[in-house]
């Protein structure tokens, strides 16, 4: 089984930053993709970002690009999401998501393409 892990969420003022982490454990498996999305309540989960595990290619959501970045790290099997300039709006639950199968770039914004999910990490930017 697979699992994600996600850490580093938090409270933060309006134009601060933070990191979180996306540790994956369990059996070895092929990824595709890992991606990021968040949530707030009575909203659908929007894509943030994402990372081709095989070309490095990254990919982000209009509302986050130039602010955010995606990065992965082979050694310690985890993919990152650094966020600077947070504005309230960037409020909400962040999830890690990886396809665990080959996947057309095409389909890296729809969240139904995900196979395993964290739990979730809080984000709340006070303005």
């Amino acid at each position: 089984q697979v699992q994600l892990v996600e850490s580093g969420g938090g409270l933060v003022q309006a134009g601060g930053s933070l990191s979180l982490s996306c540790a994956a454990s369990g059996r070895p498996f092929f990824r595709s993709l890992m991606g990021w999305f968040r949530q707030t309540p009575g909203r659908e989960r929007e894509f943030v970002g994402c990372i081709s595990w095989n070309t490095e290619s990254t990919d982000y959501a209009d509302s986050v690009k130039g602010r955010f970045t995606i990065s992965r790290d082979d050694a310690e099997n985890t993919v990152s999401l650094q966020m600077n300039s947070l504005k309230p709006e960037d409020t909400a639950v962040y999830y890690c998501a990886a396809v665990t199968k080959p996947l057309p770039w095409s389909r890296r914004l729809g969240a139904e393409w995900y196979d395993f999910w964290g739990q979730g990490t809080q984000v709340t930017v006070s303005s």
